[in-house]
């Protein structure tokens, strides 16, 4: 059941409606209940005994019968969907190469060499080399059939296309080694970068394409995310950017790339505490998402408005970033869990910032699933940042029981986690807070803030992460009685000094 019901919450509600409309179509009998287990798994995918719920009476052999069919119908159906919504362009060039070898076979030579370049030109204009590969095999077994085109041409064509697609190849194969590699979590951060990019044979210049580099950054991008190293990895970042800027004349049909490009580069800018730089790189964004009538603007919206909300955050417009995130409509982004999970997150850490205590617990306690759901939705690292927020608000609202109930709990279900990872000063960070949550006025300030910096600071200020940096204010803020938010900006403005 659970693979089923994993399947039914990738569908959106409109996918569900379509869903069961085809089920009813080919239903040949009326008393086939695999609409009712559909809708049943779909409103209660924890459901128990359904064999009772939709027999009536104990069923298993039937019950399993009806889950693989259902199982089916649904793979099915995702799958026909996602033929309607592939790529019009690969899916015509697909079809162009087809129909021309059609006609050679049946003689038609001058409408199957017609067909054959139309093919070609749609593929070189979108850098499918596999297809490519395919339209110069066809071009050289028929060539005797066209003495108009030179042999020498077309296999000098195949060979240069050749070493496209064997650089995609290998661009591929970098990609799943750094995937490995972040899942192993091996902490060496850009240097794997750049040794696996030696490895495979790639470099960073123009010859790559538009969607090999994107891949890099992409890559780039979740690297620094793991390590939480954007300041080793901003350098490679920028010159990735220039060999992109190269193309712009190219970017109109990866108009996709473009825009989540421009977002990990404003990312990039932002953890690395240049908020004029990011702010440019999102202004950029926002123009790219309005292109095309807009066809990608929803789709990017979620992510462009965290960001901003951040620079603006950090600038010291603590009340536009605020408005902007509560202005957010979330049932608009439904199929994009991951990133209203994050403006919701950012959207208390603000609040909180900003000593609204008691309004950022009250947008916690809408987060009402369970972690387990969270992880799956967010990732662990997301889990640990809502669960650490938790504590810190029941400490500045001195809510004591919570304090140690929720501490505890995050101890007992992190601590290896955090270990394992090198994460150790989430758990030295979380000890101090508790430390000068039971004793304040027993604790030297010299001292205390001495054990701070030594615990969490491993870095020079400039090279930190920003999200590091505020976790370490605001402990500091506490122990010598300064505003949070205040010092937030003024160690902002440190750190860029």
């Amino acid at each position: 059941m659970n693979s089923i019901s994993s399947i039914i919450s990738t569908l959106s509600p409109e996918e569900k409606r379509s869903f069961v409309t085809s089920l009813r179509q080919k239903n040949k009998r009326t008393d086939t209940k695999n609409i009712e287990l559909f809708k049943l798994l779909d409103t209660n995918p924890n459901a128990k005994d359904i064999d009772l719920l939709i027999y009536k009476k104990r069923a298993k052999g039937a019950l399993h019968a009806l889950c693989k069919r259902l199982h089916d119908s649904l793979i099915d159906f995702i799958a026909s969907k996602s033929f309607e919504k592939e790529t019009s362009e690969e899916m015509e060039i697909l079809k162009l190469l087809l129909a021309s070898r059609i006609f050679f076979e049946q003689k038609q030579f001058k409408i199957a060499y017609k067909t054959l370049k139309k093919a070609e030109l749609k593929a070189k204009s979108h850098d499918l080399f596999s297809i490519l590969n395919e339209v110069y095999y066809t071009k050289i077994q028929y060539n005797h059939a066209n003495p108009k085109e030179s042999l020498d041409d077309i296999i000098l064509a195949f060979k240069i296309n050749q070493k496209s697609l064997k650089q995609e190849e290998n661009l591929n194969l970098f990609y799943a080694h750094i995937q490995n590699k972040l899942i192993e979590d091996k902490r060496d951060n850009i240097q794997t970068i750049h040794n696996s990019l030696s490895k495979f044979d790639i470099s960073i210049t123009n010859d790559l394409t538009f969607r090999s580099l994107f891949k890099i950054l992409e890559i780039a991008n979740q690297t620094a995310n793991v390590t939480r190293d954007f300041y080793s990895v901003l350098p490679f970042v920028e010159a990735t950017y220039n060999q992109i800027k190269a193309k712009e004349q190219f970017s109109k049909k990866h108009l996709f790339y473009h825009i989540q490009i421009l977002y990990y580069v404003a990312n990039s800018y932002f953890r690395n505490k240049n908020f004029t730089a990011s702010e440019l790189h999102l202004i950029q964004m926002e123009d790219q998402m309005m292109k095309q009538s807009k066809k990608y603007y929803k789709r990017f919206l979620p992510q462009y408005i965290l960001l901003k909300a951040l620079n603006l955050n950090y600038s010291g417009n603590a009340t536009q970033a605020i408005l902007l995130l509560e202005d957010v409509n979330f049932s608009k982004f439904k199929n994009q869990i991951t990133y209203i999970l994050d403006l919701k997150l950012t959207l208390i850490m603000l609040l909180f910032q900003q000593k609204k205590h008691k309004e950022a617990l009250r947008k916690f306690g809408e987060l009402h699933h369970s972690d387990i759901w969270y992880t799956e939705k967010a990732g662990i690292i997301w889990v640990i940042k809502k669960n650490l927020m938790e504590v810190l608000l029941h400490i500045e609202l001195n809510n004591l029981d919570l304090v140690e109930s929720r501490s505890k709990s995050f101890r007992k279900k992190y601590s290896n986690h955090l270990k394992n990872k090198g994460e150790d000063r989430v758990l030295h960070f979380l000890s101090l807070a508790i430390s000068h949550y039971h004793n304040p006025d027993a604790i030297d300030e010299n001292d205390f803030v001495s054990k701070i910096e030594t615990s969490l600071i491993k870095n020079s200020l400039n090279q930190e992460d920003i999200f590091t940096i505020s976790f370490y204010i605001w402990l500091k803020a506490r122990v010598q009685k300064l505003d949070f938010y205040q010092a937030t900006l003024e160690m902002m403005n440190k750190s860029n000094s």
